[in-house]
């Protein structure tokens, strides 16, 4: 017997996902939600597809075991929040809330409901996430000494402004230059999910364009002028990692992290990926690691370095199993309240703050 699943937002990014929970052997039913009744009804003849709803309310009253939330990232915490305490399993995109207000509530909800959350972050299923998961289990990297991560994502070659265009309609110039931190997950969660340790103190700095930049302005609703920034953070485990996180930059785009150890490091950019120790270096072809998905999936893996169908099936095999999903709350909650944290430390000049931690999830 499997479970069910409503996917809540069908727009461009949530269309990638409807067609791999559809056809997940573990999924016996599916339905869509989208307020945009246009959308919807598009959706619905497009993936064949004929229980559909119109609000979140409409949805949370059937009996549908979980929802995917693939709405804007505003929505994220507020709407899971309400999902699980009308006792539904939910997923959510990254990120998983929009302050640390509602990163508290949401692992709170958790706690009190007993339902399953998960934070579908990309990262975590690349391939070269997985092959270095595996060398640090075998302790090939030894200790951890030093680790980067990098999302550089332009805002006008990498398509932000038609996204922004989308998303806030006529007022989208009001909306735009949220500070980069603000999205911090693609970044920090190879780091923090390799090494198994979290990110306890920063320091950061902000890029300032002083040419008035036209995305980054004091009249927007976040009021950054930060178009880049880098933080220097402390890790649980006493390494150090570097993060950047990059939307005025001439360069194509890249989500990448290396990860260096005492016995051995992974070096990781546009030339490929090596794994080295003190005697040698050697090419290595991350794509063979990947973990073992059902034959359904394994054919049309998706986007984001083919993540799409592990993130399904991480939190398909999370409910049936009743098992806590990788990326939980408390796990989710260790990629994002850093950033949050790192844009504060920006705005101080580079001043030295503590990181809030939720602690490690409990067995359930």
């Amino acid at each position: 017997m499997g479970i069910s699943i409503g996917m809540v937002g069908l727009g461009n990014f949530g269309g990638h996902f409807i067609n791999l929970f559809k056809e997940h052997p573990e999924v016996d039913r599916i339905a869509l939600c989208d307020f945009n009744t246009h959308l919807l009804n598009y959706r619905s003849k497009e993936f064949k597809i004929s229980e559909t709803y119109h609000s979140l309310d409409e949805i949370l009253k059937t009996d549908i075991e979980a929802l995917v939330i693939i709405t804007q990232h505003w929505l994220h915490a507020p709407q899971a929040i309400k999902a699980l305490k009308a006792g539904k399993n939910v997923y959510t995109a990254v990120p998983m809330a929009s302050s640390l207000e509602e990163c508290d509530k949401l692992v709170n909800t958790v706690k009190q409901t007993g339902q399953i959350y998960m934070m579908g972050e990309t990262t975590f299923f690349r391939p070269q996430t997985v092959f270095c998961r595996k060398k640090a289990k075998k302790g090939d990297f030894g200790k951890f000494v030093y680790c980067e991560g990098d999302y550089f994502h332009d805002t006008v070659s990498g398509g932000l402004v038609r996204v922004y265009q989308s998303r806030y309609g006529r007022d989208w110039q009001y909306n735009t230059g949220e500070p980069p931190f603000w999205y911090p997950t693609h970044s920090i969660s190879g780091p923090v999910c390799i090494t198994g340790a979290h990110m306890t103190e920063v320091s950061a700095m902000g890029y300032l364009d002083k040419e008035n930049d036209n995305w980054f302005r004091k009249d927007t609703t976040s009021g950054n002028l930060f178009s880049d920034e880098v933080g220097l953070f402390r890790m649980s485990n006493g390494a150090t990692a570097r993060i950047c996180e990059f939307r005025r930059i001439g360069h194509p785009g890249a989500e990448r992290f290396r990860i260096f150890g005492t016995k051995g490091s992974f070096e990781w950019d546009i030339s490929g990926c090596r794994w080295c120790n003190t005697d040698k270096w050697e090419s290595v072809n991350p794509e063979l690691y990947r973990e073992p998905l059902p034959q359904a999936l394994a054919s049309n893996l998706g986007g984001h370095g083919g993540s799409h169908a592990y993130l399904v099936n991480e939190f398909v095999d999370s409910i049936i199993r009743d098992r806590q999903p990788r990326i939980n709350v408390w796990e989710a909650a260790r990629y994002y309240a850093p950033g949050i944290i790192a844009h504060q430390s920006a705005l101080k000049d580079g001043e030295l703050l503590k990181i809030p931690d939720w602690g490690d999830a409990p067995e359930r």
